[in-house]
């Protein structure tokens, strides 16, 4: 029986993929600010639920829900990396405050989960590793840097972790969702940059716009994803990314065809230059 630690497990993938993986028998460990809500809406399921508080951005509980879920269930099989939080608007608009606290859930807090659990599966010589990511983490837009560079960092991080961890048993994946139906444009997930200056209406002020008309109309469809990923964490070899959803890969194969244009401009620089010579 798989054992599965999951962070923001209260809505959105997180509970979409906990109630899945209930369903088929697993054992789910799930955290979220307020456990009592993941319990709530993941009935019937007592044995195999133990619902946790954690704050990710706290390393202290982030130790202590590892240490409940091994005494419940003797182990970790599978970490989701998944709560998170975005921030719209302009690199210029954001706040240092609001900038900080977007990578301390993404980026430091996934590195204080993900500290917290490796003990257990490199002592068992085996785990999966499922960081939430994001289309983001391989193309940007305006209004979505400062998001989109702590995707960025989490798509650094899981590549990383593939090649550390691989000779200890334990696989590691990116999953890069397009536009879900999820809670994502809600106040409660996207955060809003305070500032809001004019010259920015036509990029990060579309965003807005956008945003404000997408919440929960999105086209891709969150049970759907979760399906995909518990595909995915069961296959032998786990792929290094998966992007999730047509807007994704769309997205994902131009910035490949861009890149590829580019490709004779950086040979004619880098290869015809001795960049050695003093």
């Amino acid at each position: 029986m798989t054992t599965w630690f999951i962070t923001g497990a209260s809505r959105g993938f997180g509970l979409e993929i906990a109630r899945q993986a209930l369903q088929r028998g697993d054992n789910v460990v799930a955290t979220a600010r307020d456990p009592q809500v993941a319990e709530k809406s993941l009935p019937g399921f007592a044995e195999q639920l133990l619902a946790v508080e954690l704050d990710v951005t706290s390393e202290a509980q982030a130790r202590a829900a590892v240490a409940a879920a091994s005494a419940r269930f003797g182990g970790i099989d599978v970490l989701v990396n998944n709560a998170g939080r975005g921030l719209l608007g302009a690199v210029e608009e954001a706040s240092d405050a609001e900038v900080r606290a977007v990578f301390e859930t993404n980026v430091f807090g996934l590195l204080a989960v993900t500290r917290a659990v490796l003990p257990v599966m490199r002592a068992r010589g085996k785990g999966r590793i499922v960081n939430l990511s994001s289309v983001g983490g391989f193309v940007s837009w305006p209004g979505w840097g400062v998001y989109c560079a702590t995707k960025f960092a989490v798509e650094a991080l899981t590549e990383s972790l593939r090649v550390e961890l691989g000779p200890l048993g334990v696989q590691a994946t990116a999953i890069e969702p397009g536009p879900f139906r999820t809670d994502f444009l809600d106040s409660s997930s996207l955060h809003r940059a305070a500032v809001e200056i004019e010259g920015y209406g036509d990029s990060a002020g579309a965003m807005r716009a956008w945003a404000d008309g997408s919440n929960h109309a999105q086209d891709g469809d969150p049970v759907k994803a979760a399906e995909a990923i518990l595909a995915v964490v069961d296959t032998d070899a786990m792929p290094a990314r998966l992007a999730l959803g047509a807007a994704a890969v769309h997205d994902i194969e131009n910035k490949l065809c861009s890149a590829r244009a580019e490709l004779d401009i950086w040979r004619e620089i880098s290869l015809s230059t001795d960049f050695a010579t003093p």
